[in-house]
């Protein structure tokens, strides 16, 4: 791409859309376009139609999505499966229409399916059913992939895919109701720690509330942050914490599908490599338990972890297969202690 190219972030304002965009502005790209919801609608045809029209992007990113953890997915179904069709749907076909020079679509991991081989290869799409809890969002996500393929092989557009791992970073969603494992991990390990030490100012600083010591303790068992019967500090969560994830810093993402971007075209894509998607991810995977812990060490909480079998826990295992990346393009990703330590530092500090 040259420095002059316009290019349209979707859903800058997220944790991997502003990741983009603070990329793209460090290699001296000027203009980068983008739009908050209130200024464009993305699930609305005739709001995209018309900025199309009058923006002309030359490249398009499109990672805006209604996302969420596995409690959100699996109660709002309906809202997942709708809104996420129509954004995909509005802005690759207006791509088409005002000939964009390229798009580059964001999928999840969860579009392959509950029980697949490990790990997940890109053919194992749509090769058996999909985890219900978060089937309605992986539906939407495989349609999407799906129109980029086939808007290249009806009209030769250069529309490509890759299906990032687990990410996390900063401008991450840390809303106890609606976030992903990674960050309400760690914002309640926070918590833990400032409960363990006493230090109130800071949970007040956290919870955005003015309120008694008695009334932050009644906020934080809310959560499932409290003393046990020996005065120690436990955090109760979801699930066993036997299911295992992959996880990967959202700059390391950015670094990634952009060299892949820039190298991989549609027709090398789906012809030659006869591949819908490229998976993109560390290709190691951890329990959940092995990540609370390994927050727990970086944070410095004394106290323990307990566990909810009752609660949901989703597919048992999730590592993706990345030869075919690693076939593309090289780089090296960051371990998932140094994304931590990182991760916790733009957190506590923001």
């Amino acid at each position: 791409m040259h420095k002059s190219a316009k290019i349209f972030i979707a859903g800058h304002s997220g944790m991997v859309g502003s990741a983009f965009m603070r990329k793209l502005y460090s290699l001296g790209f000027e203009k980068i376009i983008t739009r908050n919801s209130s200024e464009l609608d993305l699930t609305c045809q005739t709001e995209v139609e018309k900025f199309f029209e009058e923006e002309k992007p030359d490249y398009v990113i499109l990672a805006a999505a209604k996302v969420g953890g596995i409690r959100a997915n699996n109660e709002y179904r309906a809202d997942f499966i709708y809104e996420n069709l129509m954004i995909q749907s509005n802005v690759i076909h207006q791509a088409y229409k005002n000939k964009v020079k390229k798009l580059l679509f964001l999928g999840s991991s969860c579009i392959y399916p509950k029980n697949a081989q490990q790990p997940l290869k890109e053919e194992y799409l749509l090769s058996g059913k999909l985890e219900p809890t978060n089937e309605a969002y992986a539906l939407a996500k495989i349609a999407g992939i799906k129109l980029c393929e086939n808007y290249f092989r009806q009209y030769n557009c250069d529309f490509i895919s890759v299906m990032p791992t687990n990410m996390f970073g900063p401008n991450d969603n840390y809303n106890f109701q609606k976030s992903h494992v990674l960050p309400a991990l760690m914002r309640k390990t926070h918590l833990a720690k400032a409960l363990e030490n006493k230090k109130w100012d800071l949970i007040r600083k956290d919870l955005k509330q003015i309120l008694t010591e008695n009334e932050l303790i009644l906020e934080l068992e809310k959560q499932g942050i409290r003393h046990d019967a020996e005065s120690q500090v436990e955090i109760k969560l979801w699930g066993t914490g036997e299911v295992f994830r992959e996880f990967l810093h959202v700059n390391d993402f950015v670094e990634m599908s952009l060299l892949l971007f820039e190298k991989v075209e549609a027709k090398h894509l789906y012809d030659e490599l006869k591949q819908t998607h490229i998976n993109v991810g560390t290709g190691k995977d951890l329990s959940i338990k092995a990540l609370a812990q390994l927050i727990k060490e970086i944070i410095g909480f004394k106290g323990k972890f307990t566990w909810s079998s009752d609660e949901m826990n989703g597919t048992t295992k999730k590592c993706m297969d990345i030869s075919l990346m690693k076939s593309l393009i090289s780089f090296e990703p960051m371990t998932l202690e140094e994304g931590l330590r990182l991760n916790y530092s733009n957190y506590i500090n923001e």
